[in-house]
């Protein structure tokens, strides 16, 4: 369990969506914040936002597919706040294309925006918490990442499945070491992650997980991943309810596909 009062807290894609949602959540509850964007703007206004309501903040620019752009965050956010306590990895790219039309490049950038951003953040977090001997680490996956709704977003599902196992074991690994792991996985939220979607091939329409699982507001979202630090929870859904898609899978994964396969023949 890690108090958010009084700690410091590193969230990625802190500029917009989720991030931003988190941000605020953990501003609310004590932690200073160094919130981390590629657009510098909106990294600087969430900062804003978070000492107009009287937490601190600090605002860093990063490109997370750059080698060395870890060790800079720890060493800012150390500078400004003398460490480090939690760590939000809450990048996040997506592509859209039938499987035989998204060039081999396009898989190579989502995952090196979803998946290997949390390989490089880790290389440099985990030696630091792991001598500290505390601290909480997030990592943001998906449902696709989960189980199978859509078809054309494969390069983007594949990297979220690769979060669920990283996170996994991070969870067996680190907690005996005093680092709690939180695995988040979005169902549908209302962000900004298509603002800058790419499409190849033929015009697909991009099918979600379904009527039960409506639209979330980023800042419910961000309550959620504050409360899960503090409690130590490890899988944080953002709807419930998808747990029993889960249990379905398991028992009958045959049945399962089957029944995703009509869903998708009915359009």
């Amino acid at each position: 369990m890690t108090a958010l009062a009084g700690a410091v807290a590193l969230v990625t894609g802190g500029g917009s969506g989720i991030g931003r949602g988190t941000a605020l959540a953990f501003a609310a509850r004590g932690a200073r914040v160094a919130v981390v964007d590629l657009d510098a703007v909106t990294a600087a206004a969430v900062a804003a936002e978070i000492r107009t309501l009287g937490g601190e903040a600090v605002a860093l620019t990063a490109d997370v597919t750059q080698e060395a752009t870890f060790a800079r965050l720890r060493d800012e956010t150390v500078a400004a706040f003398g460490g480090v306590d939690v760590v939000m990895n809450n990048v996040g790219a997506i592509t859209r294309g039938l499987p035989e039309h998204v060039p081999l490049e396009e898989w190579q950038r989502i995952f090196e925006i979803n998946l290997f951003s949390t390989v490089r953040s880790n290389l440099v977090f985990l030696p630091y918490l792991i001598d500290r001997g505390r601290g909480h680490i997030v990592n943001t996956a998906s449902f696709a990442g989960l189980y199978t709704y859509a078809y054309d977003r494969i390069p983007y599902a594949a990297a979220k499945a690769g979060i669920v196992q990283l996170s996994e074991g991070l969870r067996l690994y680190l907690e005996p070491q005093g680092i709690g792991v939180t695995l988040l996985c979005p169902g549908p939220v209302r962000t900004t992650i298509s603002s800058n979607l790419r499409s190849f091939g033929p015009e697909t329409v991009t099918r979600g997980p379904g009527d039960a699982f409506p639209f979330l507001d980023p800042e419910a979202v961000g309550e959620k991943v504050a409360g899960a630090v503090e409690a130590g929870t490890f899988f944080l859904p953002t709807h419930d309810h998808v747990v029993g898609n889960l249990r379905a899978r398991a028992a009958d994964w045959e049945g399962f596909i089957a029944e995703r396969v009509r869903e998708v023949a009915r359009g």
